[in-house]
């Protein structure tokens, strides 16, 4: 087992090598530019779209439950194993590196929810079916590409983000928090998951739409608390994240081995990890809303960056730092608890804030993971492969709690890296079309405006 781990992690170091951080850094930083920073001038916007009535439009769910759906996946052990494991890894300046990937990731996930809209199409269910894979068939004009996309996007469901990383994220948890036997936590989950994802993409999304924004709001509120006992510190903590990485030696003095490409690899694949921009996953849950426009809907997977990495990422990792629990030797999930229980002082209320929405947070992932890998399914094999796909989904996340932690997060990586290239091909492939179609629906919100604006003017 120790041989095949560390020929995988050989093949994780050479997948997330410098030429696949420099093709997603390098997408960000193009659309960036050529959108003229629209994550920054049209956040505010963004966010009003999320809320935008479109019920008499096409699509299966509202532009909300659509972004819920993808925050679910999203917003998982990410947030709160795969920062600590960054970190601890990486060192702090990690953290920078998970800012710098989620800055220039909201202008990827922009263009990720553009094409989403613009080239899905329904499936023989009458559902919407979209994602890469058919923006690089329709827009490309790549099979090839489109069905690899597909086949990782499958991996990743089976073997990466959608269980195993998370179903062992519960299992701990609740062994933690409950002492609640791994076996019974794999029988609990199976039934349960099994239940939901027989739904479908609605009965996913209500889930969603209902446990995602509590959750937020409990991890939140928690780590707010932390950040505000601890105010006259974040300055320092802030500095030590910038220096450390750059200069994580002169930062955290010799002899820890961790190097800027250390700092910068775990960051970005970390930060990838997390909020999945680029990774192409987002897309497939925005092509099920009910929207007529494809940059609003872009719009509205902006955000999913924004609040899974800037704020959510952001403050586990300030959590973390500023109690100097990086320190300890810990690592995952235990590494957080201890931030919790350092920083409220309480141990038992900041053990169950971070286990309790480890479970939440990573069981979400799951069934729109699940979803993801279900449309991947059907691009590749039809309709009738969806059942065998589900049936193999329950029996890993069954499989997931008695797997070691260190293997599965090297398998999911690597699966991500996969997943990745594919999709960033196709989004520098249509890049044009991304950007005319943003400033033809600007330019048409200009005239609108005036127009009403000469209206409302007396004469």
């Amino acid at each position: 087992m120790e041989f095949i781990t560390e020929l995988l992690k050989k093949v994780n170091e050479f997948v997330w090598g410098m030429p696949l951080i420099c093709l997603l850094l390098g997408t960000g930083i193009y659309f960036t530019y050529k959108l003229k920073l629209l994550q920054l001038t049209k956040l505010k916007l963004a966010f009003s779209c999320i809320f935008k009535k479109q019920d008499n439009n096409a699509g299966d769910v509202s532009s909300f439950q659509a972004l819920c759906t993808a925050l679910s996946s999203t917003i998982g052990t990410g947030n709160i194993v795969g920062v600590a494991t960054a970190i601890a890894a990486g060192g702090p300046g990690a953290l920078f590196w998970m800012w710098v990937s989620a800055f220039f990731g909201m202008a990827t996930k922009y263009a990720e929810g553009l094409l989403a809209i613009r080239y899905r199409v329904k499936d023989e269910n009458g559902q919407m079916a979209g994602g890469p894979m058919y923006y690089l068939e329709r827009g490309l004009g790549s099979k090839f590409l489109a069905k690899l996309f597909a086949f990782f996007g499958v991996a990743v469901a089976l073997l990466g983000i959608g269980t195993f990383t998370q179903v062992k994220s519960i299992s701990d948890a609740m062994q933690l928090s409950f002492n609640i036997p791994p076996v019974v936590t794999a029988v609990l989950l199976t039934i349960s998951i099994g239940f939901i994802t027989i739904g479908g993409i609605k009965r996913i999304a209500n889930v969603a739409e209902k446990v995602i924004p509590l959750m937020c709001v409990l991890y939140i509120g928690g780590v707010v608390i932390i950040l505000l006992t601890h105010i006259t510190v974040i300055p320092q903590v802030v500095g030590l994240v910038i220096q450390s990485a750059f200069e994580p030696q002169a930062a955290l003095g010799g002899g820890i081995g961790i190097t800027m490409t250390m700092a910068m690899q775990k960051g970005i694949s970390r930060g990838i990890f997390s909020n999945e921009s680029g990774l192409g996953s987002a897309p497939i849950a925005a092509a099920a809303a009910k929207t007529d426009s494809c940059v609003e809907q872009g719009l509205v997977s902006m955000t999913g960056t924004f609040i899974d990495t800037i704020v959510i990422c952001t403050m586990t990792g300030l959590a973390i730092l500023l109690t100097n629990s990086h320190t300890s030797g810990l690592e995952g999930a235990a590494m957080t608890t201890l931030a919790f229980n350092k920083g409220l002082f309480i141990p038992t209320v900041g053990k169950y804030i971070v286990n309790i929405g480890l479970i939440f947070f990573a069981f979400t992932t799951i069934i729109g993971w699940n979803y993801y890998g279900e449309r991947c399914m059907y691009y590749l094999k039809g309709l009738k492969a969806i059942p065998y796909y589900k049936f193999i989904y329950i029996i890993f996340i069954a499989i997931g709690p008695f797997m070691s932690l260190e293997f599965i997060f090297i398998i999911a990586d690597i699966v991500n890296g996969c997943m990745a290239i594919p999709n960033l091909i196709g989004l520098i492939g249509l890049r044009k079309e991304v950007v005319l179609e943003t400033k033809t629906y600007f330019q048409k919100q200009t005239i609108i405006q005036e127009e009403l604006r000469y209206e409302k003017t007396p004469v």
